[in-house]
C-alpha cells in the first residue's frame, strides 16, 4: 500500500520534470534555430574554413542534451500514462509523441550531424572553398526534422500541460 501512495505523490513531481524539460529544450532548439544559426550565417562564419569543425562542436554538444531530455521526457511521461488512467485521450498521443520526438533526436545526432559535418570539411586547402550539392539536401532533411521536433514539443506541450 505504501509504493501505491508514494506514486501518486509522485505523479505532479513528474508532470513538473516534463513540462520543465519541455520548456528548456523547447527554448534551446529556438535559440539555437532562429538566434544562433543565422548570427553565424549573417556574419560570414559558414564560409570559414574551421566552420564544419566548429559546427560539428555546437550541435554534437547541443544534440547530446536533447537526447537527455528527450529520454528524461520519454520516462516522465511512461510514468505518467501508468499513474494516471485519467488522462484519457491525452495519453494515447502523448506516449507516440516522446517516442517521436526521441527518435528525430536519434537521427539528427547519430545520423545527419555526422554527414553534414563530413561533408563540409576541407581536405584541400589549396581549393577554394565550395558547398557541396548533397549539403543542401541535408539541410532541408534537418529543417524539415526541426519542424516535426518543434510541432511535437508543441503538441506534447499542450497535451502535459491540459492533463495536469
Amino acid at each position: 500500500m505504501a509504493a501505491i501512495t508514494n506514486t501518486v505523490s509522485l505523479r505532479p513531481m513528474w508532470r513538473t520534470a516534463v513540462l520543465a524539460t519541455l520548456a528548456f529544450w523547447l527554448s534551446g532548439s529556438l535559440l539555437l534555430d532562429l538566434v544562433i544559426m543565422p548570427t553565424l550565417y549573417g556574419t560570414g562564419m559558414m564560409v570559414e574554413p574551421g566552420f564544419a569543425t566548429a559546427g560539428y562542436v555546437i550541435f554534437g554538444v547541443f544534440n547530446r542534451i536533447e537526447l537527455i531530455c528527450a529520454a528524461l521526457i520519454l520516462t516522465g511521461v511512461l510514468v505518467l500514462s501508468n499513474t494516471n488512467r485519467a488522462l484519457g485521450l491525452a495519453s494515447q498521443w502523448m506516449l507516440p509523441l516522446a517516442v517521436g520526438l526521441l527518435g528525430i533526436v536519434l537521427v539528427c545526432t547519430y545520423q545527419l550531424a555526422p554527414e553534414m559535418s563530413a561533408l563540409g570539411l576541407e581536405l584541400n586547402w589549396f581549393e577554394p572553398a565550395t558547398v557541396p550539392a548533397l549539403m543542401n539536401q541535408m539541410h532541408l532533411e534537418y529543417w524539415l526534422l526541426e519542424l516535426m521536433k518543434l510541432a511535437g514539443m508543441g503538441l506534447l506541450l499542450g497535451q502535459v500541460y491540459r492533463a495536469s
